[in-house]
């Protein structure tokens, strides 16, 4: 989860039973400033894909329960929306769930000039990539080496839970 560590943990905390209830798992939570606004984004999925229903939902049940924790000492524009088609691959069990997806990843040291790589996700260990690439040879790098991991050409229904 990206985001100030503390703030996100708090706000985990504090939606995560409500996302439950609503039958939604949360993907992620950023909390960023952008020019002189803050913002709280959480990222919602579930079976089948989110609708706007859903994050509408979850943004009405979670609203008062986090003005009365206050886990936020400045005011911030809150934010309810699914990851993406092109989500990015952010916990261990986003790298295990996804084995064997197409993925674009950008390493933040270039190998051989090249720093954009995508292929097919064959394996994920202990924070280790594994990735046979579109001319067939596999690359192998540490999850701590990349700026992102994102899924390519997504598709819900073939990774349902």
């Amino acid at each position: 989860m990206a985001g100030k560590g503390n703030t996100v943990s708090k706000v985990l905390e504090i939606v995560t039973p409500f996302a439950e209830q609503l039958g939604l798992d949360i993907w992620d939570v950023r909390f960023v400033k952008e020019g002189t606004d803050w913002y709280l984004r959480i990222f919602i999925d579930k079976e089948g894909g989110v609708s706007i229903d859903d994050c509408v939902d979850l943004t009405h049940a979670i609203t008062k329960p986090l003005d009365e924790a206050d886990p936020i000492s400045q005011s911030y524009l809150l934010e309810v929306s699914s990851p993406g088609i092109e989500r990015e691959l952010i916990t261990d069990a986003h790298f295990k769930k996804f084995i064997g997806a197409d993925i674009m990843m950008r390493l933040i040291r270039p190998i051989e000039k090249v720093r954009d790589f995508s292929g097919k996700m064959i394996s994920y260990d202990d924070g280790v990539i594994t990735v046979e690439l579109q001319d067939g040879q596999q690359l192998t790098v540490n999850k701590k080496e990349t700026s992102y991991v994102k899924l390519d050409d997504f598709d819900i229904n073939d990774f349902s839970k």
